[in-house]
């Protein structure tokens, strides 16, 4: 036995099972050491298997012995000795990765570590397991050495420790650059914990400089500090972990203030940035009819994409004047007038206006806006600064739907734009950006998710650098197309089984890992899944605490630069 299967804890061995039934294995301890999503270790000969517990099984080697207790038949010792033979627990676990072993003789190891040396031979790397272990292979609880293994060692580069495994307390890691490699969600209930795990990987990304982060915070929890709600204590903010040189809090509308504080720059829009295909965004929150493209594109063709907002804000809706007959009729400056004139159907235009009155009274879009703050805050994510958008008062769907989809709209097009001058040769690389997209479902539905910028950037911005961290309190409502290019899913507690069933969709092993999702504890237990680890594991979930800033600043290293990190993710 290897020096790392030594210091693993003996819990079984292999009984039967297969790759689609999964593996079954007597247990030689008690049940109650055991627990749903433990990471086992099985020792087969020339290979490691890795695999997680998805059940546990009483069985009887004769339905008998079960029903009524030897006790009540033979003396205690007896009774003792007879259960062990006729009594056991079944181990269900669902296998994951394989591993190659070393050779145990000492002249065969000599020559197996000469041929990786050489060239001759690949070093082992867990690979998607393929085959089984054989009938009695010993079964183990993971060591740290194991859980090092798979999901790589805390001082590596680019690691970042998100929890530790229920029974042993193993730091597992996940790996940051190939966490945003591809667009990423957590999910779980309200109140499950969703934000502190989201602050605590966000910080991981800031403090290892793997890419740029904008935050969407709707409902301004992550900037600044804040009080937990059902603890009263003080919940650090991400610019008041790193400070305002590497985080930077923008709030929205001139003179914003988040929670009492003044944010280091304010967002206001104006009536050149918003465009057409913005408000047909909002046909859900507007309530807007089938009329609203043709009556938006007449105005385009009126006034140009940049003073259509303008000039339709300040048509009067209902004015009319007298003509020389005496006959009422709508004056020049009225909707009606310039449908007449443009051939637009009156009552779509007129019913238009007073759909967007809700829009020309939001004091955060202007007319001359006194700088180009869009464009400010796509600058300070090239240079490598983190944002956090707090939207303060404007906490409304309207407000999200508008500012998020348009920035977001600004910030694909600039990202296309630099990597296709970087393609052709003439510019620098673009640095990474992650958007961060709370209530998802509302911007990622099966209605808006056709339309929005963000489905496209889930489906193919990653080319462009760019991917969504998405968190919702219900996939379920999430667009299955959407869902599905969701390489890393970290799910919570989920108490519906629809939902359940979407953060589980398009993943291997999902009824397996159905009841363990629906059995989590409330808080701080989360299931990694997905492209960002290798295989399916249960952890207890670091806590956000004043711990968890003095472990982040005194493990702080310096980060790759930015070439570094981009010939990293992207080799190509």
């Amino acid at each position: 036995m290897t020096e790392k299967s030594s210091i693993r804890k003996l819990i079984g061995s292999v009984t039967g099972g297969g790759l689609k039934e999964n593996l079954q294995v007597r247990l030689s301890v008690p049940p109650q050491q055991v627990q749903e999503g433990s990471f086992i270790v099985i020792d087969s000969q020339e290979w490691f298997f890795y695999g997680i517990a998805t059940d546990l099984q009483l069985q009887a080697v004769d339905p008998r012995y079960a029903l009524e207790p030897s006790r009540q038949r033979l003396p205690e010792n007896l009774a003792g000795l007879l259960d062990q033979q006729t009594l056991y627990t079944n181990l269900v676990v669902l296998p994951a990765l394989m591993l190659e072993q070393e050779p145990a003789d000492p002249e065969a190891q000599m020559a197996w570590h000469k041929a990786i040396e050489a060239g001759d031979k690949e070093k082992p790397n867990p690979l998607p397991v393929k085959s089984i272990p054989v009938h009695h292979a010993d079964a183990f609880l993971a060591s740290a050495g194991d859980v090092a293994e798979i999901f790589g060692k805390p001082e590596e580069e680019g690691n970042f420790v998100i929890g530790f495994t229920r029974e042993q307390d193993h730091p597992v890691c996940v790996n940051l650059d190939k966490l945003i490699q591809r667009s990423s969600g957590i999910f779980g209930a309200t109140g499950s914990g969703k934000s502190f795990l989201t602050r605590m990987l966000l910080a991981g990304l800031i403090d290892r400089n793997r890419a740029s982060v904008l935050v969407y915070d709707m409902h301004n929890e992550y900037g600044l500090d804040d009080t937990a709600s059902d603890t009263g204590q003080n919940v650090r903010g991400l610019r008041s972990g790193f400070g305002a040189a590497r985080v930077q809090v923008v709030g929205v509308g001139a003179g914003a203030a988040i929670r009492g504080s003044v944010p280091d720059f304010n967002l206001v829009l104006g009536y050149r940035d918003l465009l057409p295909e913005d408000i047909e965004l909002l046909t859900l929150e507007l309530n807007l009819k089938e009329t609203t493209p043709t009556v938006l594109d007449a105005l385009k063709q009126s006034f140009g994409s940049d003073h259509w907002f303008k000039a339709f804000k300040e048509m009067r809706r209902g004015a009319v004047i007298e003509n020389e007959d005496g006959k009422k009729v709508p004056a020049p400056d009225s909707v009606a007038y310039w449908a007449n004139q443009c051939g637009v159907n009156q009552m779509a235009a007129e019913g238009l206006h007073d759909k967007l009155r809700r829009l020309f009274n939001r004091p955060y879009i202007l007319e001359n806006p006194p700088a180009d703050s869009i464009q400010a805050v796509m600058d300070a994510l090239k240079k490598g600064k983190h944002i956090v958008l707090s939207f303060g008062d404007f906490e409304s769907d309207l407000d999200y739907l508008l500012i998020s989809n348009l920035l977001t709209r600004r910030i694909r097009e600039e990202w296309e734009k630099i990597t296709n001058e970087f393609r052709s040769g003439k510019g620098q690389e673009p640095r990474p950006l992650v958007i961060v997209v709370e209530e998802a479902h509302k911007l990622l539905n099966r209605d808006m998710a056709s339309q929005t910028t963000f489905s496209t950037i889930a489906r193919e911005m990653r080319k462009y650098y760019v991917t969504l961290l998405v968190i919702d309190q219900r996939p379920s409502q999430i667009y299955d197309e959407v869902m599905s290019q969701l390489g890393t899913r970290v799910c919570g507690w989920l108490g519906d089984e629809d939902d359940i069933h979407a953060a589980l969709s398009g993943l291997a092993g999902r009824d397996a890992l159905r009841g363990m999702l629906s059995r989590l504890q409330p808080k701080e237990e989360v299931l990694l899944l997905g492209w960002g680890v290798p295989m399916p594991i249960l952890v207890r979930s670091r806590r956000y605490d004043e711990q968890f800033w003095k472990d982040v600043k005194s493990n702080r290293k310096v980060g790759l630069d930015q070439e570094q990190v981009i010939k990293k993710l992207y080799p190509d």
